[in-house]
């Protein structure tokens, strides 16, 4: 034992130097490829075009909700029961599982936020080869096809998308191991009655256990790791073609550009949650987060795929244009090429069932509240959330803190949350604080509070074993850790050494586990401490691809493969649940989390984990934020000057001012890294810092309306052009600038050295208006942009009105009342049009109606402020103290009509080199009624 101990400390300090070294990066050793994960290389052998199952059609049954039949693998006689549902909001649900297995396979529960409603599917033709389904519109038609079994759906003669007409579905059906019974398929084969005079052939045992054992079927080994794998095989796998398409978003998260690309001769994009050390960019590794979902553009039409899966999964994407030049695609216009754009989407998944989701568009917006009404949306955070955030691993002390809280006060640099990474506790014990350095953790919050300022502190889902730690205590008193596939708990190594793991899948250890937040549990909090769920991908040192081993156990049922990209999304919402409970139910909780999957954006923000302070890292958190975006997770923000290494101060000037206009923003660095507090760089620097800073707070009214939108609609915050612009190719391709909303476009300076970007302005007949110059530029054109050491381009859409506020002060909370400026873009094409949204900032109120929400609207040179919720209960301190119109001509006069009638003069500045006009101090309250007229 004392060797073996002796062992494990030798490799803990040999993993924990190797994270210390800042220089080195990610060791792709340590994570498998296709060909090292048995199941992924089984399912890339398969021939395609060669599907040995066929449907049953004399086994169709259909009732109001859904329709059933069965498969048959003509190989070996197993069936499968397909279901298919058709969803309301134009969606269909396609189910295949095993007619009869040997135990139930693990169906992904908790991420539906219902039941999908159904909708009535009814047969209109059927023949021996084939049924064909109505989808609702006259138009939409699903067919099965019997031999080989295919599922189109049609919209009249076009295909818009095909399950399996590559024949690369595969079902390894759960079987006891050959050496353990003579007829190890007699309990699950069901005959086919047409060849039942045919039985199907065999294998002699010991040469199909021999091929096996080989294939890694019944258990794998991975370095020094053997998954024993006592379920045998269970792999799913299943293909989708999209006729027309050419290009495919989402599967998040990966470091790589924001459209997919092809997977052929490389690995398949992997979606298996892994704390990857350092991340290497522009390559389909895993990361923290996986998120099921892809969708795939076309000028005519977006769709989405929701494969509903927990267990490691690969993704393949091929194109029958991958490659090809643009003169190649010219090439085949002109010589009369009818060749059919298609890319074709694979999906392999080690364990569980099929269950995916066809979100069939057309539109954009259609695929986003589709996918919303499955999974969620971006939770509601509270506004401060959406300040800048201070971070590094660690803060040594409160003295250290209250020097940097004191620091960006001095410098005048507005903030709203400082955090505490793991140094913070006693010993890594999470919940508790070190005696020495934080020994009066509730004074410092209150300092912090006196200032309307807030903390985070880090809670990671791995536990120290020690018999003099509470948690420990509890935990194992009440059973609720992970069990070893023996039935002992299982234990792992983690920053406090030695720890175990909660079964966050377990409702009774998540309810557990946010009692644990109330005040009278967690020592030393108060209302203003938030939490931070790092490493709960799981991170285990010591396990294989340094997460938890397969054959773990949840609730003495499932091996941890069947729900390993569960388990950040479990420990998130028990944390979420702390922080409601903790207030009553009163407050919106702020959890940040480094592991995620599908409807992750219910619970809070997540960041893009582990980067490093290099220029391509900056770059790629525009197309990483863009992926969680597409797929519901518009909460999302990269660690800003990059957590490993020292950025140069041109870097982190750059990293600042991309940072501000990302969802999430906060700066964080390595406990190795030279501090980079924004002051430490010299006077001129932190003069540029602070107003990038500052412009994040002065859209704040801006930001929160988008966030209101997205949890009202699942509409992304940060959203790529194509989503407004879904015809205009020259969009689709574009990740180094996005659009907040619809209407401010930003284009971050990303590139070292540079002078000059060039900004795609889209829209034809369209005007964009620089919103630092006011200067005025037409849509549909690449625009060349100078740019300094200050320069953050950002365009606001003609057209629009976006409220400001401009008094920028501390902290959010010291804005609450101010005043709000409207700046208003006028467009020759359309009226001008925009909102104020308006609450308490932190409460669930919201929920009551206790809010302000009011469109404004410019047209015929009147401007006008009207309630859109005539019920709700809310008032405001704040009022309107001016108004700049943008593109405007002088008027002779500005009056100011309210409610009761009584109409004022207003004073007036007009710029006729910038053509805006300012209108000062209209002095109405911002929840009011009113009328502003141009004469």
């Amino acid at each position: 034992m004392a060797a073996f101990a002796g062992r494990m400390w030798m490799f803990w300090a040999a993993w924990l130097s190797s994270c210390l070294t800042v220089t080195v990066a990610v060791d792709r050793g340590n994570f498998k490829t296709c060909d090292q994960s048995a199941f992924c290389k089984r399912q890339r052998a398969m021939t395609p075009g060669q599907s040995p199952f066929r449907a049953l059609l004399d086994t169709l049954e259909l009732s109001d909700s859904r329709l059933t039949l069965q498969l048959i693998n003509d190989n070996n006689k197993v069936r499968l029961l397909l279901e298919l549902y058709r969803l309301q909001g134009n969606m269909t649900r396609v189910k295949i599982n095993e007619l009869k297995p040997l135990k139930p396979r693990y169906e992904v529960p908790d991420i539906l936020v219902t039941d999908p409603p159904t909708e009535p599917l009814s047969v209109v033709s059927r023949d021996e080869n084939g049924v064909v389904l109505s989808l609702g519109a006259e138009a939409c038609r699903l067919i099965v096809s019997a031999q080989p079994f295919r599922l189109d759906i049609m919209e009249g003669p076009q295909v818009l998308l095909s399950l399996n007409s590559r024949g690369l579905l595969m079902f390894e059906h759960l079987r006891p191991r050959k050496d353990t019974q003579s007829d190890p398929e007699g309990s699950e084969r069901v005959e086919d009655p047409a060849n039942a005079d045919q039985p199907p052939t065999e294998k002699a045992p010991d040469e199909e256990n021999a091929k096996e054992d080989e294939s890694g079927m019944w258990d794998e080994t991975f370095k020094s790791h053997t998954d024993s794998k006592p379920n045998g095989p269970s792999s799913i796998g299943l293909d989708f073609s999209l006729p027309g398409v050419e290009h495919v978003y989402g599967i998040p998260e990966h470091a790589d550009d924001l459209k997919l690309k092809t997977t052929d001769g490389g690995d398949p994009y992997r979606l298996y949650n892994l704390d990857v050390f350092q991340y290497e960019l522009y390559n389909p590794m895993a990361l923290y987060g996986a998120v099921p979902v892809l969708l795939s553009h076309s000028p005519q039409r977006t769709m989405g795929i929701f494969w509903l899966n927990a267990a490691e999964t690969w993704v393949d994407i091929s194109s029958n244009t991958a490659g090809k030049t643009v003169f190649g695609k010219m090439l085949d216009y002109v010589q009369g090429a009818s060749e059919t754009p298609q890319t074709d989407v694979r999906w392999m998944s080690e364990s569980g069932i099929i269950d995916v989701f066809i979100m069939l568009g057309p539109k954009p917006a259609d695929v986003f509240s589709q996918y919303a009404s499955l999974t969620g949306t971006q939770s509601f955070p509270p506004l401060s959330a959406l300040g800048y955030h201070q971070c590094r691993w660690n803060y040594n002390d409160q003295e250290d803190v209250r020097a940097v809280d004191a620091g960006l006060d001095e410098h005048d640099i507005p903030y709203d949350f400082i955090w505490l990474d793991i140094e913070h506790t006693d010993g890594k014990r999470y919940f508790t604080w070190d005696s020495s350095k934080f020994s009066q953790p509730r004074e410092m919050l209150q300092g912090l509070m006196d200032k309307k300022r807030k903390m985070v502190a880090i809670v990671d889902p791995h536990i120290k074993v020690d018999s003099g730690y509470k948690i420990h205590n509890e935990i194992r008193a009440k059973d609720f850790y992970i069990k070893n596939k023996d039935g002992a708990d299982y234990e792992g190594w983690c920053w406090p050494g030695s720890a175990g793991y909660p079964d966050f899948t377990r409702p009774d250890m998540r309810a557990w586990w946010a009692s644990m937040f109330a005040y009278d549990q967690y020592e030393g909090s108060m209302e203003n401490l938030y939490t931070w769920n790092d490493m709960n991908e799981p991170s285990v040192f010591n396990g294989p691809e340094v997460t938890m081993h397969k054959d773990a156990i949840h609730q003495g049922a499932w091996e941890h493969r069947d729900v390993h990209n569960l388990y950040g999304f479990y420990v998130q919402m028990a944390t979420a649940e702390g922080l409601i409970q903790r207030s009553g139910g009163v407050e919106r909780p702020f959890v940040l989390t480094r592991a995620f999957f599908a409807g992750s954006q219910r619970l809070g923000a997540v960041w893009t984990g582990d980067n490093a302070a290099e220029w391509g890292h900056l770059k790629i958190s525009i197309p990483m934020c863009l992926s969680l975006g597409l797929v519901g997770i518009s909460f999302c923000g990269a660690d800003v000057g990059g957590f490993f290494k020292a950025p140069s101060t041109e870097l982190l000037v750059r990293w600042y001012q991309t940072g501000a206009y990302q969802p999430f923003f906060r700066a964080h660095a390595h406990v190795d890294t030279p501090r980079r507090e924004p002051w430490l760089f010299g006077p001129e620097n932190t003069a540029v810092i602070r107003e990038a800073i500052r412009q994040r707070y002065g859209l704040l009214p801006y930001w929160y309306q988008l966030f209101y939108h997205a949890h009202r609609t699942g509409q992304p915050i940060m959203r790529p052009l194509w989503v407004e612009y879904p015809e205009d190719a020259a969009t689709f391709t574009m990740d180094d600038q996005f659009l907040l909303g619809r209407d401010l476009l930003v284009h971050p300076v990303t590139e070292e050295g540079a002078r000059g970007v060039t900004a795609y302005l889209p829209g034809r007949g369209e005007v964009w208006y620089d919103i630092h110059t006011f200067q005025k530029h037409n849509g549909a054109q690449n625009l060349y942009i100078p740019v300094t050491i200050s320069s953050i381009p950002v365009f606001q859409r003609g057209g629009s009105i976006i409220p400001r506020k401009l008094r920028i002060r501390r902290s959010t909370s010291c804005m609450e009342n101010d005043p709000y400026t409207l700046f208003v873009a006028l467009s020759p094409q359309r009226t001008a049009v925009g909102e104020l949204y308006i609450d308490d900032g932190h409460t669930f109120a919201y929920k009551e109606n206790k809010f302000i929400h009011r469109q404004l609207t410019f047209a015929n040179n009147t401007l006008i402020s009207r309630n859109l919720v005539p019920d709700s209960s809310f008032s405001t301190a704040s009022w309107i103290e001016r108004v700049l119109i943008i593109g405007a001509h002088k008027p002779s006069k500005v009056t100011l009509r309210t409610a009761d009638g009584a109409e004022s003069p207003l004073e007036f500045e007009f710029d006729a080199t910038s053509s805006v006009l300012t209108i000062r101090k209209p002095g109405v309250n911002a929840g009011a009624d009113w009328m502003m007229v141009l004469h």
